[in-house]
């Protein structure tokens, strides 16, 4: 079958870059399904977008579609001939169209319908009219006098197939063969004929059609200018991806920071220049901040961008004068004078205020603190009662991503003990896979007791993670909190936590205590599939333990995962896993035939043959030893006490007939097997392993 390339581009004014990829990977995606619904499809699909053009190419899509043959029944034959003729007006068919044909129903009348396919070009102009006007932007627009939307005016459209035209009309603009460059390097338009031709053509016009490319080239130029002063560049794909998409043709210059403003702490000026004016920060050899930024620019110019860089150079220092100001005028005021403003700032409206938050992680970490070796409870007390005054200062009003780190540097003003200053600064880590977790004994507490005081407080006020929803990042506060007592290797009880956080709120309407504490047990449980998917710790394995013993102690509870993971990783862990589940579905399809249970103790004097006596042996001597191993939290040596059990077990199975004709025998070995699971389940529950 002959094929052809599709390319589609929508030109528009600067759709906003965190926008970009999703609109690409929607627009390839939408096309590809209703591609695919018309019985078309290619032979490889291509999105790219950059700030001004979403675009697809498609190639190997064939002409047209394949001709359609449909069998459609009718009537019976010897049905009346009104039901006849109106099968046959519905269908557009006369009688001598109709076929008959026997069913296991009888014999009906039958039509073969036969379509042919239609042009592709056709089908490309429906689809992409149904399209447009539906594309899930986050947010769209109307302008001027339509009334379509899209994220920004559209400017043009191209529409190509197979060499033609396709006609689409939107947004006030009909699709030719025709694009633009880069908007102020090479403005003017020009024809292309395929994708080859497009890439080719907008290159020399300036644009960079690939996301990829355009952070490759910036990271490539950021490299080599920070390297020739001396600096490496402060990596941050965020603002990568980011400026990659505000540009077309990416310039990355170098300018300077004033050294007025070099006793500004670090983090306010790399924030500063990231959040305000998407700047890279340079650091010095030292790992300090360099006096130096790196600006990427969407144009060339005549003198090498010094302009660029001298206009950057003076919108930057008006920046950080701002950021200065605040710096200067927040250290007039102690942390501590601030603590009353708190009272004034909602932490939920169903939860209370900041001030009575501060209160509740002052409480709480001290108790953690006595839990975690090397913290002072008096300074993680302090320090969860200062951690969250510096919200009412002007800096972290100005940039709110910078509350804790601010913080941190006020109480250092202040004379804070550094383990306060240390405490108070990284009290929200971790906030991410990617940050560290903090080490420090009293920043640990603090930062162990904020998690836990707001997941208390808002699973108490219903406010759960449902779905994809979860407004107040509490799965990321939970698997902060997993972190925190994994990698300190805390012995921490969390179920008394928990309930000591619930019992701290005095709002009424929330939640009892108990139903907290057992749903954010079940929480973290859900939160540790998650958090050990990476290590290939099945999420069954995880459910397998929780469901026989939800420990919150996540040190003790990894112990026992691992060494069940480890188990049935082995042969006799396999082999056993099958012989439980062979075991179990015995009992239970006798247990529902007889309507009753076969737990209990078998009687030792009904076994007759050696295969019963060795099993019953191996389970008794299996029940107190894996016990005793599970008490002295020996998980491996609980294992292998499960694992003397295979022997004895296969022997059974190969040499004794459980369903005796003898009811008193049956009996007794049903019991028997019955107790297989008992000791088992006294690990884990086998019943919720998978494969």
């Amino acid at each position: 079958m002959s094929t052809g390339p599709f390319l589609f581009e929508i030109m528009s004014e600067e759709i906003p870059a965190r926008m970009q990829a999703r609109a690409a990977e929607d627009l390839a995606r939408l096309l590809t399904e209703a591609l695919a619904a018309q019985g078309l499809s290619g032979e490889s699909v291509r999105a790219f977008a950059t700030s001004r053009r979403l675009c697809v190419a498609i190639d190997g899509l064939p002409l047209a579609q394949a001709d359609l043959c449909e069998e459609k029944r009718g009537p019976k034959v010897g049905a009346p001939a009104a039901a006849v003729d109106g099968f046959l007006a519905a269908n557009g068919a006369t009688r001598g169209d109709l076929i008959e044909r026997d069913t296991p129903k009888g014999r009906f009348h039958f039509l073969e319908i036969r379509r042919a396919g239609r042009p592709t070009e056709t089908v490309l102009s429906e689809i992409l009219a149904d399209l447009l006007p539906r594309f899930p932007w986050p947010k769209s627009m109307r302008w001027g006098r339509g009334s379509d939307r899209w994220v920004r005016p559209v400017e043009r459209i191209l529409c190509l197939f197979a060499g033609a035209v396709v006609p689409v009309s939107f947004g006030g603009r009909t699709a030719g063969n025709v694009t633009a460059g880069h908007r102020f390097l090479a403005p003017d338009t020009f024809g292309v004929a395929d994708f080859a031709d497009y890439a080719r053509k907008l290159r020399d016009a300036r644009v960079i059609l690939d996301a990829a490319e355009r952070r490759a080239i910036i990271a490539d130029q950021a490299q080599k200018l920070a390297a020739a002063s001396g600096c490496t560049v402060l990596p941050d794909a965020g603002l990568l991806a980011e400026v990659a998409g505000l540009v077309e043709w990416p310039r990355v210059l170098i300018g300077k920071i004033d050294d007025a403003f070099m006793s500004v702490p670090r983090e306010v000026l790399s924030t500063s220049m990231r959040t305000h004016q998407k700047y890279f920060s340079l650091l010095a050899a030292d790992g300090s901040l360099a006096p130096a930024f790196l600006v990427v620019s969407n144009m060339e110019t005549p003198d090498q961008g010094a302009t660029v860089v001298a206009g950057n150079e003076r919108v930057l220092r008006a920046r950080l004068s701002d950021a200065r100001f605040f710096w200067d005028t927040d250290r007039k005021h102690s942390l501590e004078s601030r603590l009353p403003a708190l009272a004034d700032r909602i932490f939920h409206a169903k939860l209370g205020s900041m001030a009575e938050k501060a209160a509740r992680i002052e409480t709480l970490a001290r108790r953690v603190a006595e839990a975690v070796p090397g913290a002072d409870p008096g300074l993680a007390a302090r320090a969860a009662k200062l951690a969250k005054a510096d919200l009412s200062t002007g800096m972290v009003g100005e940039f709110p991503e910078l509350q804790g780190v601010m913080g941190g540097y006020y109480a250092a003003e202040g004379g804070e003990p550094q383990a306060v200053v240390r405490a108070i600064a990284r009290h929200y880590a971790p906030e991410g896979p990617d940050d560290a977790c903090p080490d420090e004994p009293v920043a640990v507490a603090v930062a162990i007791a904020d998690k836990i005081d707001s997941l208390a407080g808002f699973f108490a006020a219903d406010e759960k993670p449902t779905g994809s929803r979860d407004p107040y990042a509490l799965r990321r506060a939970g698997l902060g909190l997993i972190r925190l007592v994994l990698e300190n290797r805390l012995r921490l009880a969390l179920r008394p936590l928990f309930a000591a956080a619930r019992g701290l709120y005095s709002v009424p309407n929330l939640r009892p205590e108990a139903e907290v504490t057992a749903d954010l047990i079940a929480f973290l449980a859900d939160r540790l599939k998650v958090h050990w998917r990476a290590e290939g710790i099945g999420h069954d394995v995880i459910a397998a333990v929780f469901a026989r013993d939800p420990d919150d102690d996540l040190i003790r509870f990894r112990a026992r995962i691992v060494a069940l993971k480890d188990f049935l990783a082995s042969e006799d862990g396999r082999n056993l896993l099958i012989a439980y589940r062979r075991a179990a579905n015995i009992v239970r399809i006798e247990e529902k035939k007889d309507k009753r249970s076969f737990a209990g103790v078998p009687d030792a004097a009904r076994f007759v043959t050696p295969e019963e006596k060795a099993l019953d042996a191996a389970l008794a001597a299996a029940g107190p030893t894996c016990e005793a191993a599970l008490a002295a939290e020996d998980f491996a040596a609980a294992m292998t006490a499960l694992a003397a059990l295979r022997g004895p077990v296969d022997e059974f199975f190969a040499k004794v007939t459980v369903n005796d004709p003898d009811p008193h025998l049956r009996e007794n070995r049903l019991m028997l097997l019955s107790r297989i699971g008992a000791a088992m389940e006294g690990v884990a529950d086998f019943s919720r392993l998978e494969g």
